[in-house]
């Protein structure tokens, strides 16, 4: 299964110089650029883990590529995602996201069905990798 969230979520993965040039898209708007990653992907899931702290008044996508170059080293078994911050006034906001890096096995999703009164049904998604226990989830393998 592949996950698809974000910008080019239904391309092919990009090469380093295809996010190199994204994030340097970001950076000649003026957006704060960050590095996030987690192994529990859910679309619902807002908390993942910062790599250090939003990168602004960055001039050159070079600094960026490098902090994402050790998070890959460190957590490149896990999904890492690149975001840049609209903080101009009237947006402040997330105005580009995407996955930058994946797993090399994604784990995918359980999609459960419920039944309850008057013959409704409702549905829910639940990660696989969270179904692991705690401690193989938050420790690098």
């Amino acid at each position: 299964m592949r996950l698809t969230q974000g910008c080019f979520s239904f391309l092919p993965d990009l090469t380093d110089d295809q996010i190199r040039a994204q994030v340097q898209y970001a950076i000649d708007n003026g957006w704060a650029v960050n590095i996030e990653f987690t192994d529990d992907p859910h679309p619902r899931n807002t908390y993942w883990e910062m790599w250090g702290l939003p990168m602004f008044d960055i001039r050159d996508a070079a600094a960026v590529m490098m902090e994402f170059t050790e998070c890959r080293k460190v957590y490149g078994d896990r999904y890492i995602r690149i975001s840049a911050f609209d903080a101009s006034h009237g947006w402040e906001s997330v105005k580009l996201s995407f996955i930058a890096n994946r797993p090399k096995e994604e784990p995918g999703f359980d999609l459960r069905r419920t039944e309850g009164a008057g013959r409704s049904i409702r549905y829910t998604t639940h990660a696989y990798a969270a179904q692991r226990p705690q401690g193989p989830r938050y420790t690098s393998s």
